[in-house]
């Protein structure tokens, strides 16, 4: 199958590299030194046991319209950079492609076969003004959750940390062809990718330690086991998550997990800087709206308290705006 990837990042890459090897016709959409470095080459990923693989036999490129239609687009930049993709992806496009969402967060088409008062609603948290259920239709979507921790060690060198699970799910919770296409060819490539009936579930429940974990280590600068073995922020992570799920329950979902299941799993987890953390101290924009400010409004449409949400979510907001593109502000000097 033709796939292009969009965002030769951490994600991506690591996606991309194991996907071409495994026989697909890949194309990363990249920029800078990262495209020149594909270019020359190829895509090396670093596995977790230090075994190197190395994908030469793929096509990079700046230019949507030279990549082309393709069967498969899956979408691996942050939540936050995807209405500025969102123009360039449609080139991409053919009568049958399907749009492989690999963000964090609240998704953009939420509300997208929803069903209920909020069908087709827009979240402007994370899609202001509809700009990308305009032009990113959710028709095309087949909706994914990331588990996999990797990083951009340089470019065109991807370095896995852990995990290979990707879950897949129609927004309707069909068992499609194209869903069913999509779980083989990840299978194929050596992933674990089950297709979902609930993908939105699966996404409440990674979210549920992204948006307390994330924004108290960004906050505090410290790992996940020490956020979890200090009783203040433990409790405050245990707070936050029990506010979540007041807010995802009024939409439908149940999380199969208890609350202090999933802290002891973080602390498990040891001395691990979050991804907010790493972007934090990379001079990044954060994933603040994605993962805190659509939570904050969608308990607003439903009515649902959440003071210990809001108030991290405005000391993330101000932490974070010297580093958001519109920004007048001058980063803090370290």
């Amino acid at each position: 199958m033709k796939i292009a990837i969009v965002g030769a990042g951490a994600i991506g890459g690591y996606a991309g590299v194991k996907l071409a090897l495994a026989g697909e016709d890949v194309t990363f959409l990249a920029r800078g030194a990262n495209l020149a470095a594909i270019r020359g080459s190829g895509m090396k990923l670093i596995e977790s046991d230090g075994s190197e693989l190395i994908a030469r036999a793929v096509t990079a490129t700046a230019d949507y319209g030279e990549a082309g239609p393709q069967d498969v687009v899956i979408l691996a930049v942050k939540a936050h950079q995807v209405d500025a993709v969102a123009g360039e992806v449609p080139k991409l496009f053919g009568p049958h492609t399907v749009l492989v969402t690999m963000q964090n967060g609240i998704p953009y088409w939420y509300f997208h076969q929803h069903g209920g008062q909020w069908q087709g609603r827009c979240i402007e948290a994370v899609d202001p003004g509809g700009l990308c259920l305009q032009r990113l239709p959710p028709t095309r979507v087949v909706g994914c959750v990331v588990y996999p921790a990797s990083e951009l060690a340089a470019p065109g060198i991807i370095r896995h940390i852990e995990g290979d699970r990707f879950p897949v799910g129609e927004l309707d919770g069909s068992s499609s062809e194209r869903v069913r296409m999509l779980s083989e060819c990840f299978t194929r490539a050596g992933f674990k990718a089950p297709v979902l009936e609930d993908i939105r579930a699966e996404i409440w429940l990674k979210l549920w330690g992204n948006l307390t974990f994330n924004p108290i280590s960004a906050l505090t600068r410290a790992t996940l086991v020490d956020i979890c073995r200090y009783p203040a922020t433990r409790k405050l992570a245990a707070d936050m998550m029990a506010e979540a799920q007041a807010v995802a329950s009024k939409l439908g979902v149940t999380f199969r997990l208890p609350i202090e299941r999933r802290i002891a799993g973080a602390e498990r987890v040891g001395t691990h800087k979050t991804s907010m953390l790493h972007d934090l101290e990379a001079g990044r924009a954060l994933e603040t709206d994605a993962l805190l400010g659509s939570v904050v409004e969608l308990a607003r449409l439903t009515d649902t308290a959440v003071p210990s949400l809001e108030t991290v979510y405005a000391l993330t907001k101000l932490l974070g705006r010297p580093f958001e593109p519109n920004s007048q502000s001058t980063p803090p000097q370290s």
